[in-house]
């Protein structure tokens, strides 16, 4: 072969094969498709058998040939335009392989013992990639159905002998729990191995072919055919089921892994529910029916709700650990039907009082949360409702206990108010129930608890109640408000409330100033200012007559006119912010009388166009007395002081003779003298001696009185009985009308 012929042909647009190249095409069968496209858009399909081989690579150019080839091709470039790039499609022409004669019936066969050795747990002949490589050939060759149908029936035949050996196994339920979970775990590790071998047939065949199972799920309608079949395996399995967990119940300790395997077998099964569950939940109710009946006799109900609280923890554990997740809701709900729905009246009957008496706020909690979970809190609620009804009758009807009332009422809402945060979850329908109770009991008698509520708030804003701290006192305000809050007749209790507090602010025995004023801001929120006006303006007169009292004792009018040795001190009194009192008649001593006048001229022409009356009844004097046994200073009421006075210029007068003198009502002039003559502290004798003064009584000054203390309180006894009205005053009071 020549060089120049080599070139002519490279330069020719025709095709040179050569015989070793054709050879070595055949034998790779390849196949080049060359596409062509010159510059008017034509195309051309030419077809070539493309060999690398077929080109020399020892075939050189000759030194001149270069400069001459590469002078062609430039000269060729100008005369035509350049050709687009060539594509080249490789096409593998693969010749379908002839399958070795019964190919299908010898793979079959090979299966079939490896199907066999894994059912009977013995080692494979064959290396399982070689079977998953037969698996995938018959595959291949559209031989999946047949495959697939002589699997089902080698795991059908293994499967049912499997499940038939159960029947008339141990008569020990727990030992054939055992051997079926055996069973069924064999049966998973087989058919996992079965289908490891034979996943292609699962990815191709399965997939492809509708309503076919894959294995696993072929061996699970299997299993769950034969099980149902042999209806005495299925039927102990789920009695062993029952009574293991009904021993557990019962406090035994069981194989609670054994539990939960076999019930995750019902549940792949998909016969959980109709098999099991079903019977299970027939069973809980049973046991739960048995054992509440029998608790509710013989506990009490603190412990009953300990018990029940415990079973429902148990069931929800029982769920967690074996049960399938579905049967939590309907097993603690036929727990809570059994152990609570149908107990409720007899738990409320027969422990709420004793709880709610025991302030067993834990307990009640407890009952709370239970009773919430099936729906009978509005049982609850009555019951307190009926509870705080009864025990704050028992409060509030009983007269002999009227002094404690307030107190035990406020103690009773502070024990509801606690059991309400700490038992109740501060449920609002609660608390309205609290208040509902509360509001009908202040309001049973009708005026005397807001009489009471009065006389509590006097006795804690009164000086002299020692060992409460103002935080404390503003504590007890806030409680006894709440209880205001119930009262329907608020006037009874304003007119009761002003009273109290004019004797505080007038004898000057208030525990604290800013405590009355909170309280008076208290009741002004709670309702209005005109509710509190008056109220507000006795507070106003106390500060004036401070502020006259001061101006009289620097006025020309006391320093020259007042007679020595007396003090006085005068509240004037606006008459509508301050209660009514009755005027009582009196012939007061001289220098008495002297100083009322001095005082009115001075204020009368400080103030014009007034007009002021004197409340003898409410005054108050210190009277200095000299017995043979020791000085004294005897505090005592303006009409006891007009008796006493009587006695510097007679050792004996009558009843008569003394009401002469006096003036005074014939009913307090009693009282007067029987303060003074029968009473513990005895100024007087009185003759005869006895308890009530008689018309034809006499009386005399006792010199043989002798008192422990220097200054003594002779008028409390006797204005003990003005409580209703007002008690006695440290001064000379007079009303002040404006006109």
């Amino acid at each position: 072969m020549s060089l120049p012929n080599k070139r002519t042909a490279s330069n020719n647009n025709s095709n040179n094969y050569s015989p070793s190249a054709m050879k070595k095409a055949k034998s790779q069968a390849v196949a080049c498709s060359v596409d062509t496209a010159n510059k008017n858009g034509l195309h051309h399909d030419n077809d070539a058998v493309f060999d690398p081989s077929s080109i020399s690579l020892d075939d050189d150019l000759k030194p001149d040939e270069p400069r001459q080839q590469a002078a062609a091709n430039l000269s060729r470039k100008k005369a035509q335009p350049p050709q687009p790039a060539k594509k080249l499609v490789i096409k593998l022409l693969k010749a379908k392989p002839t399958l070795p004669t019964n190919f299908e019936e010898d793979t079959w066969a090979k299966l079939k013992l490896a199907i066999k050795a894994i059912f009977l747990k013995q080692p494979t002949s064959c290396d399982l990639e070689k079977l998953y490589q037969a698996v995938n050939d018959l595959c291949l060759h559209k031989m999946g159905g047949n495959l697939y149908q002589r699997i089902e029936k080698e795991c059908e035949e293994h499967i049912s002998a499997a499940i038939r050996s159960l029947v008339g196994q141990s008569p020990d339920l727990v030992v054939f729990l055992s051997l079926v979970e055996r069973c069924w775990q064999d049966l998973c590790d087989q058919m996992l191995m079965i289908r490891g071998i034979a996943l292609y047939l699962d990815r191709t065949y399965v997939k492809q072919t509708p309503n076919v199972r894959s294995l696993w799920d072929m061996g699970l309608q299997l299993f769950r055919k034969y099980l149902s079949s042999y209806s005495e395996v299925e039927h102990k399995t789920v009695t062993g089921l029952l009574r293991m967990i009904e021993r557990e119940r019962l406090g035994e300790a069981v194989d609670r892994t054994l539990l939960n395997h076999l019930l995750k077998m019902f549940t792949a099964l998909g016969i959980y529910s109709e098999s099991f569950e079903k019977p299970f939940l027939e069973c809980t109710s049973e046991f739960y029916a048995a054992e509440g009946m029998k608790y509710m006799q013989q506990s009490d109900v603190p412990d009953y709700l300990k018990h029940v609280e415990i079973r429902l923890h148990e069931e929800h554990e029982r769920c967690l650990l074996y049960l399938d997740v579905s049967t939590r809701k309907p097993l603690i709900a036929t727990a809570e039907r059994q152990l609570l729905e149908r107990h409720i009246s007899a738990i409320l009957d027969k422990g709420f009082t004793m709880l709610m008496d025991g302030h067993r706020t834990e307990d009640l909690q407890r009952m709370y949360s239970l009773f919430s979970r099936v729906n009978a809190l509005e049982s609850l609620r009555q019951a307190l409702a009926m509870y705080i009804r009864r025990t704050g009758h028992g409060i509030v009807m009983d007269e002999e206990k009227d002094k404690d009332m307030v107190s035990s009422l406020l103690e009773f809402k502070a024990s509801l108010d606690t059991i309400w945060e700490q038992s109740f979850s501060k449920n609002e329908a609660f608390c309205n129930t609290i208040k509902d109770a509360f509001e009908y009991l202040i309001n049973l008698r009708q005026n005397r608890p807001a009489e009471l509520i009065a006389k509590f708030l006097d006795e804690k804003l009164r000086a002299g109640n020692k060992g409460t701290s103002e935080e404390e006192l503003e504590g007890t305000l806030d409680k006894v408000l709440v209880l205001f809050r119930f009262i329907q007749g608020k006037d009874v209790f304003e007119a009761f409330y002003k009273k109290d507090l004019a004797k505080r602010l007038l004898l000057g025995k208030s525990a604290s100033i800013d405590a009355e004023k909170s309280m008076i801001s208290k009741l002004k929120t709670e309702c209005g200012s005109q509710f509190t006006n008056k109220l507000e303006g006795m507070f106003k007169d106390i500060e004036l007559s401070k502020e006259i009292n001061e101006s009289f004792k620097q006025s020309s009018q006391a320093r020259t006119k007042l007679p020595s040795g007396i003090e006085m001190s005068v509240h004037v009194l606006t008459t509508g912010y301050w209660p009514t009192y009755p005027p009582m008649d009196v012939r007061l001593p001289h220098e008495l009388n002297v100083y009322q006048d001095i005082f009115k001229e001075f204020y009368l022409s400080k103030y014009s166009g007034r007009r002021l009356m004197w409340q003898n009844s409410l005054g108050h004097c210190v009277l200095k007395a000299e017995f043979p046994k020791g000085k004294k200073e005897l505090a005592v009421s303006l009409f006891q002081t007009v008796v006493l006075m009587l006695f510097n210029d007679a050792q004996k007068l009558s009843f008569q003779d003394i009401k002469d003198a006096t003036g005074i009502e014939d009913k307090e002039l009693r009282r007067t003298l029987q303060s003074l003559a029968c009473g513990k502290v005895r100024v007087l004798q009185k003759l005869p001696k006895g308890r009530d003064v008689e018309d034809d009584d006499s009386f005399v000054f006792n010199e043989g009185f002798t008192a422990p203390l220097y200054r003594i309180k002779v008028w409390a006894s006797v204005m003990q009985q003005y409580c209703d009205t007002l008690s006695t005053l440290d001064c000379l009071i007079c009303h002040l009308d404006v006109t």
